[in-house]
């Protein structure tokens, strides 16, 4: 039988499988707390965007408040890694359990090397499996030095002007032969053979049935959402639907997923057997763009009634909210937007517009305040700055001088 779901539920139990309903907890978050918070979300969006923070960083923030961000890098870079990258919701950080699942669904993803000659690229690839078979992880730069490979590039190219060595490097990355271990302060890739980054070198090898992944990968999406559609679970690991509805129709049998109708949705949406409704939904939280709370943006409008893009390739003359603007939630409400920009140098961090939702609660401006106030703290910053641009400005700078 199918149950019925209003749509305060939904967002509930979608804040609680996203650990986003409860109220953070008080002091810097322990390291298992860090732990546990990436298990629960199965994947963290890597992105160069440094505007604010490195966006792997912010969705622990958003969950935990203050913590140490070293936490999370310890994860990904001490032995044996907790986080590994891979292709998943575009570029990620995932549990290395994941690797197998991942990897032969890599064949819908844009390879590389395509446009690198058959016989450079083999030749490429062999000799980089010969040098990170004996040496440190190495960037792309540096492989090219030990390889010693010149290449002229034509300077009319668009888009990501790689030379060979890169093109190949990133094709090898999504077959799974090499991996990330860890990333310059440039954020380049330092790469090494994937048996040596993987806790086990064994997973690099195994063969998994691309039906089982999709199986194994929709269940983990579903736990992660706790209640959603077909594309709100595809999505998640950017599986392809048909495929994804085989699974979703296999766990439904087994009882996983259970079927449920959604007030206002029109689509068929799907409850994990493991979520929890809470009460209520208190937590408050500033949203990365690449937070998995919105990766699926009809699936944000449909639960809270609002609608989002990200405006960083939007000509500045054209933005409507700005360049790097985060979500505001407050208890079951996407109440405002802000476009926020950390200033280093001054030790500022500038709210460059503040947009209130024609539905945010009225102590909107008063918790926004202090959400901003622990997020400066959080990033070694002094001094909160509200610029006089959007309707919630005003209120917002008013609430931030009263600390």
């Amino acid at each position: 039988m199918t149950s019925v779901l209003s749509q305060s539920q939904a967002r509930r139990i979608a804040l609680g499988a996203q650990g986003l309903a409860k109220v953070r907890p008080t002091g810097p978050a322990t390291a298992r707390q860090v732990g546990l918070t990436f298990d629960r979300l199965q994947l963290l969006q890597i992105d160069s965007v440094n505007v604010l923070a490195r966006s792997h960083y912010l969705p622990h923030f958003s969950r935990l408040g203050d913590y140490d961000r070293d936490q999370l890098d310890r994860l990904a870079g001490k032995a044996p890694r907790r986080m590994v990258e891979y292709w998943a919701h575009e570029a990620s950080f995932i549990r290395p359990a994941l690797f197998p699942y991942l990897r032969p669904l890599q064949e819908r993803r844009w390879v590389g090397a395509s446009s690198v000659p058959e016989g450079l690229r083999e030749s490429l690839r062999e000799r980089i499996l010969e040098v990170l078979s004996v040496s440190r992880p190495l960037t792309a730069g540096q492989l090219q030095l030990r390889l010693g490979y010149e290449e002229i590039r034509s300077s009319d190219q668009w888009g990501w002007n790689w030379n060979s060595v890169k093109r190949v490097l990133e094709d090898m990355f999504e077959r799974g032969q090499v991996s990330s271990a860890g990333r310059t302060p440039s954020f380049e890739r330092r790469y090494a053979l994937s048996s040596r980054v993987l806790p086990d070198p064994q997973a690099v090898a195994m063969e998994v049935d691309p039906l089982e992944a999709h199986l194994v990968l929709i269940e983990l999406a579903a736990r992660a959402q706790g209640v959603g559609t077909l594309r709100c679970f595809a999505d998640y690991f950017r599986l392809p639907l048909a495929a994804s509805q085989t699974a979703i129709q296999t766990l439904v049998d087994r009882g996983t997923l259970r079927p449920v109708t959604i007030a206002g949705w029109d689509k068929p949406a799907f409850r994990h057997v493991g979520s929890v409704l809470p009460r209520r939904a208190e937590g408050r939280a500033l949203l990365s763009p690449f937070d998995s709370m919105v990766f699926e943006r009809r699936r944000l409008s449909a639960l809270f009634g609002f609608d989002y893009r990200l405006e960083i390739y939007t000509p500045a003359a054209k933005r409507r909210y700005g360049y790097y603007v985060l979500p505001f939630l407050l208890r079951e409400t996407m109440a405002a937007r802000i476009d926020l920009k950390a200033d280093r140098a001054t030790g500022r961090l500038l709210v460059r517009g503040s947009h209130a939702e024609p539905d945010a609660p009225s102590d909107t401006a008063a918790e926004l305040a202090a959400e901003l106030r622990l997020m400066a703290a959080w990033l070694g910053l002094q001094e909160v700055v509200v610029d006089q641009n959007g309707n919630l400005a005003a209120a917002l700078k008013l609430a931030v001088s009263h600390e």
